[in-house]
């Protein structure tokens, strides 16, 4: 685990998992073919401590990117309140954020695209499951599921 400027803010791997489980969105920063940078906030679902899934059309700059090269690094915040402290006389955010590093990939299989959309619909829609095997019939064909495998632990950073 790399070490922060601000060690007393650090946070456990664990901990950066939750925010990024509570987080609506997750930043995904890739790298353009052209080499310039590149970030997208996307609906991200984990389904263990080192993986997480999106789904996307079958072009575009997210694809281009991960052909090109795919480490990505993943940046959420759960929670952000900007606070006056009037004690100190001082404005400051209170805030919980996480931050990953990982490794992009198409996924191929039938099956491991199904278990991964049905985490998003469970996640992002579960009121609207008796609907997913029809959408799943109709659409996983032309569905593009991208899977992130974390290469190092992620790191939560929280100020309160």
């Amino acid at each position: 685990m790399r070490q922060m400027r601000k060690a007393s803010r650090q946070k456990p791997a664990d901990w950066a998992l939750e925010v990024l489980d509570k987080a609506p969105y997750v930043t995904v920063s890739m790298t353009r073919p052209d080499g310039t940078p590149y970030g997208v906030p996307l609906s991200l679902v984990r389904k263990d401590e080192l993986t997480f899934y999106f789904h996307c059309a079958d072009e575009g700059d997210k694809i281009d990117c991960i052909k090109f090269n795919p480490a990505v690094s993943l940046s959420a915040v759960s929670k952000c309140t900007p606070v006056y402290e009037a004690e100190k006389n001082n404005f400051t955010e209170h805030y919980n954020s996480a931050i990953a590093v990982g490794r992009a990939e198409f996924v191929t299989s039938d099956e491991e695209k199904t278990e991964a959309l049905r985490l998003l619909c469970l996640r992002f829609l579960p009121h609207a499951m008796n609907h997913f095997d029809e959408a799943i019939t109709r659409s996983l064909s032309r569905t593009t599921v991208i899977r992130i495998t974390l290469t190092e632990p992620p790191v939560g950073k929280s100020k309160q």
